[in-house]
């Protein structure tokens, strides 16, 4: 799977079910490990939501069709 496809799928909280954002980077350390995804909210939502939102790979529970699951 490629980065680019996981940036077409909606990121889900498990937790109470909102729509997080879309993945719109990841960081990766010097040996090469995913770090974190970076999150960023929805543009026309942006007006009232914080920021971007750092998903580890242990938050992230599925990774389905459509959405990635994660437990935050």
């Amino acid at each position: 799977m490629r980065v680019s496809d996981l940036q077409a799928k909606d990121v889900v909280s498990l937790v109470d079910g909102r729509k997080l954002g879309r993945i719109v980077d990841i960081e990766i350390d010097a040996t090469g490990s995913i770090n974190y995804f970076v999150v960023e909210p929805r543009k026309w939502f942006r007006f009232w939501k914080n920021g971007e939102v750092n998903i580890s790979m242990k938050q992230i529970k599925k990774i389905g069709e459509d959405v990635i699951l994660v437990e935050i």
